[in-house]
């Protein structure tokens, strides 16, 4: 019997050392994740260029897509009236001279991403609270609203167009898709997120940073090789492909040059607790916010 007492002071110590150790768990995660969120905040402040050095970059990219507008019209008055195009047929074979297992997976694995619609949601709203973590938050409401835009130009485009997807009877078609043809909503979705990913990458960031660099390069990918992928895949024409590339180029232009007015003017600019990082770096990239002084 005297030894009953004596075991359970022992234990209600390492009882209370347990319970201490499980309250301080949720207090040692939350303070990780803040730092790696500041530190996160830090780097992207340090690479931020400025705001005249985005314009410049901005506007040559805009000279750009303001020429694609005229040549989608084009291109959608003319697949209208021609759903059937004989070079389309021909481009088609071409890609699909060659289906070796591997590249099937591998064109598969490109148009995935788009062609999950669960995925692509969490993948959009993944970015955006990371852009909105570190602070730039006029990018993920632009990037938030290019990609419902462009989702929402796309049915409309289809409806319009009414053109009929590539039939088993032309090409090979590796899995049925149902809808209008053109434009390619798998390539529009993509350059409205990758492609507005790698122009935040070129136009706001300097520098050689891991992760500016493997921005730059997972979305020229995937950009480049969505469109490749859905010819492959037998989903859509050549000309579905290029139109989508034209028109997703012409709102990711308009959408640029919103953006850019924008940030000129500050909406939605770092939040002022965040100008400790420093004066020149974070703070003098916005116009309109003069450093602190010292």
């Amino acid at each position: 019997m005297p030894d009953i007492p004596h075991e359970t002071e022992q234990r209600e110590p390492l009882a209370q050392q347990e319970n201490v150790q499980d309250k301080d768990a949720p207090k040692s995660i939350t303070e990780g994740t803040q730092e790696t969120v500041q530190k996160a905040r830090q780097d992207v402040a340090a690479a931020r260029l400025p705001w005249y050095h985005i314009i410049k970059r901005g506007y040559f990219l805009l000279g750009i897509y303001a020429l694609l507008v005229v040549l989608f019209a084009l291109l959608a008055t003319f697949v209208h009236f021609h759903p059937i195009l004989g070079i389309d047929v021909t481009i088609t074979h071409e890609f699909q001279e060659s289906q070796n297992p591997w590249l099937v997976a591998f064109m598969t694995f490109v148009s995935y991403p788009g062609s999950n619609t669960l995925l692509s949601i969490v993948l959009v709203l993944l970015v955006i609270l990371i852009f909105w973590l570190i602070d730039l938050r006029l990018e993920a409401a632009t990037i938030a609203v290019v990609y419902s835009v462009s989702a929402l130009l796309n049915a409309a485009i289809k409806l319009l167009v009414g053109r009929p997807r590539p039939g088993a009877k032309l090409v090979d078609v590796f899995y049925t898709v149902t809808g209008n043809s053109f434009p390619s909503g798998h390539v529009m979705s993509y350059v409205a997120l990758w492609g507005l990913l790698f122009t935040f990458g070129v136009i706001l960031f300097s520098g050689h940073r891991w992760w500016r660099i493997a921005l730059l390069i997972v979305s020229a990918f995937f950009v480049v090789m969505v469109g490749p992928s859905r010819i492959y895949l037998g989903a859509h024409w050549a000309t579905d492909v290029l139109g989508a590339y034209l028109i997703g180029g012409a709102l990711l232009g308009i959408s640029l040059l919103i953006f850019l007015k924008l940030n000129q003017r500050g909406v939605l600019a770092p939040r002022k607790e965040h100008t400790w990082l420093s004066a020149r770096k974070f703070a003098g990239s916005r116009p309109g916010r003069p450093p602190e002084s010292r």
